[in-house]
C-alpha cells in the first residue's frame, strides 16, 4: 500500500498543476492526442514545443522561457502494457535537422542559465530595486517532468527544457525506459517536434 501511495504522490502532481491566482489550471491532453506522438508496444509518448506566448502564458504565466534562450517541450508517456515502467533517468536529446545534439538542461538549473545577451538601457547610477530572474519561477521546476515509476494504465507528464531555438525538423530523441521487474530496456524513441 505505501509503494502505491508513494507511485501517487509522484504523479498526482503531472496530472493537473495547481493555478496561479492569475493563471488558468493546465492540464496536459492524453499521449496519442498530440500532433507529436508515437507508440513502440504498450507505451506512446506525444511531445509538443511551447515557443509563442500564447501558448505558454496558460503554463509559465507572463514569462515565457522561450524569450530568454529556454526552449520547453512537453512530454506526455502514457502505459498500456501489463507491467510496470521504470521513467528514471530518462535520457532526453534535442536532435538538430543537421543532426546537431543539445541535451536538457535539468529543471533545477534553468534558473541559473542567463539566456540571451540583450542591449543594456540601464541608466548611469545604481538601480534601487534588484531585478528578478525571469526564469527562476515555481512554474519550471513544478511543472517539470518528474515521474520516476509508471504503473500499467497510467500516464505521467511534465516539461523538459533545452537551451535551444526551435527549428523546423527537429526531433526529441527519448532513451532509458526500463521494465520495473526485469529491468529490459525498451526501444528508444525519435518523434519529430512541431510547435504546440
Amino acid at each position: 500500500m505505501a509503494l502505491l501511495t508513494s507511485i501517487a504522490a509522484v504523479l498526482a502532481p503531472n496530472k493537473a498543476w495547481p493555478a496561479g491566482k492569475d493563471q488558468p489550471k493546465f492540464t496536459p491532453g492524453p499521449a496519442a492526442s498530440y500532433e507529436s506522438h508515437q507508440t513502440s508496444g504498450k507505451v506512446t509518448i506525444g511531445v509538443a514545443a511551447y515557443v509563442s506566448d500564447e501558448e505558454t502564458r496558460p503554463v509559465f504565466g507572463k514569462h515565457n522561457p522561450y524569450t530568454y534562450g529556454v526552449l520547453p517541450v512537453l512530454v506526455v508517456i502514457q502505459n498500456d502494457g501489463p507491467k510496470s515502467i521504470r521513467v528514471d533517468p530518462l535520457e532526453l536529446v534535442l536532435v538538430g535537422p543537421n543532426r546537431d545534439r543539445v541535451d536538457a538542461t535539468p529543471a533545477k538549473d534553468v534558473r541559473f542559465l542567463t539566456g540571451p545577451n540583450k542591449p543594456s538601457v540601464a541608466p548611469p547610477f545604481p538601480k534601487i530595486s534588484a531585478h528578478k530572474n525571469p526564469l527562476d519561477t515555481w512554474e519550471i521546476e513544478g511543472r517539470a517532468f518528474a515521474a520516476k515509476m509508471l504503473p500499467p494504465g497510467q500516464s505521467a507528464s511534465g516539461f523538459v527544457y533545452f537551451q535551444s531555438g526551435f527549428q523546423r525538423g527537429s526531433s526529441l530523441y527519448l532513451s532509458g525506459l526500463k521494465e520495473a521487474d526485469s529491468g529490459k530496456e525498451l526501444l528508444y524513441f525519435e518523434i519529430p517536434l512541431v510547435e504546440k
